[in-house]
């Protein structure tokens, strides 16, 4: 028998947490979220992505025993944006039951039912900097910090129960140090000759960088991102959120973001330290030992991952992120990187997979979200 179980209090919220990590316990591929974020998820004071959004979580249980568990996350934002009426399905792990499967998504599917919603589709997260997409190729590929892994019968499943494609990404592998960048050099010298633009983290450290340009930063992201599938502008307090998140795995090195002459940010692009030996190493908790190995991916990375890359739309088609890439790539040589991986990469963005054929890269992952309408699996 299936029972299906609101989170409603602090021990269920530990449960709704700690799940990922026994159902990936043996798996080499599975990179776990920070607990911390994860405890946090549905506390208005710790996320302020739930500003906007209802939401509910729950736990699945099969004669007794903890067997999955899923979110419902209804973002008015969104969908006042696309004239939908979706609910999103997020944080979605569970055994291989398709009877656990029904009953999770058909939990999430009663809460869109029941607020008028007509169509459910996920997994995504509250915004475009959560994690999204569901892996389709890949699954012998570790996953980065940015994205979950999930086992090969999860989609499987999702397109039994009648789901159909929706956003399709890939995810690409760069060995920097095999390949030549000199045309990225060589563009990138041109366009500093020739434009007002420069580089602010040449001369300013993580902090200061974030405290003076943050905002304009997440403006500049809201406007190159605004177009793209599920993209829900970043704004107000939650942009104190991710701003944490950065402050906390950036590394100044690795990260690029122009200003103009009147000292307005332009374009961006962030690269991250990897944490994700750390994370399994320590099962996503920082204390006791985990802060200690975090802090040393950061510092002293052997990998990286992409994250984020954006222009505003008067430099679409300026060139200029080969100017922040050229600094990237140039910092890597030097370091001690071996291995750069980016996230996931719409496949229909072509400005960006231009981009990611540039850099001479391998595709390691492919990962998609599912969508259907509401109905077929309320009980």
């Amino acid at each position: 028998m299936i029972e299906i179980r609101e989170v409603r209090s602090k021990r269920d919220m530990r449960k709704f947490a700690s799940y990922p990590i026994k159902l990936y316990r043996d798996c080499p591929y599975y990179v776990p979220s920070l607990r911390s974020d994860e405890l946090n998820t549905f506390n208005p004071k710790k996320n302020f992505s739930l500003v906007g959004n209802d939401c509910k979580a729950f736990l699945a249980y099969k004669d007794g025993k903890l067997v999955g568990r899923i979110a419902g996350l209804i973002n008015k934002k969104d969908n006042e944006l696309r004239a939908k009426k979706m609910i999103r399905f997020s944080r979605f792990e569970c055994i291989d039951d398709v009877e656990v499967f029904k009953a999770l998504l058909g939990a999430v599917e009663k809460f869109g039912r029941d607020n008028g919603m007509d169509t459910i589709h996920g997994p995504w997260g509250f915004n475009d900097t959560d994690r999204e997409g569901m892996l389709t190729f890949g699954f012998n590929q570790r996953s980065t910090y940015a994205t979950n892994y999930y086992y090969p019968y999860f989609c499987k499943r999702m397109t039994e129960l009648g789901f159909e494609d929706e956003s399709k990404w890939i995810e690409r592998r760069f060995d920097f140090r095999d390949k030549n960048y000199d045309r990225i050099h060589l563009l990138a010298d041109k366009i500093l000759a020739r434009s007002r633009l420069r580089d602010v983290t040449e001369t300013m450290g993580v902090r200061q960088v974030l405290k003076r340009y943050g905002r304009g930063l997440f403006d500049t992201l809201n406007e190159a991102y605004g177009h793209l599938d599920g993209f829900v502008p970043i704004e107000g307090k939650a942009v104190k959120n991710v701003l944490k998140q950065f402050a906390t795995i950036v590394n100044i090195k690795y990260v690029s973001l122009l200003v103009d002459e009147n000292d307005e940010v332009v374009a961006f692009a962030v690269v991250l330290p990897s944490i994700s030996d750390s994370l399994i190493k320590s099962k996503g908790k920082l204390f006791p030992l985990g802060f200690i190995r975090v802090l040393k991916s950061i510092r002293h990375p052997k990998e990286l991952e992409m994250a984020l890359v954006g222009t505003r739309h008067k430099y679409k088609d300026s060139g200029i992120i080969a100017l922040m890439m050229s600094k990237i790539i140039k910092n890597v040589f030097d370091s001690d990187v071996q291995v750069v991986e980016s996230n996931p990469t719409l496949i229909h963005n072509a400005e960006i997979q231009a981009q990611m054929e540039r850099l001479h890269g391998d595709i390691v992952k492919h990962r998609q979200t599912y969508v259907k309408g509401i109905g077929s699996l309320i009980k």
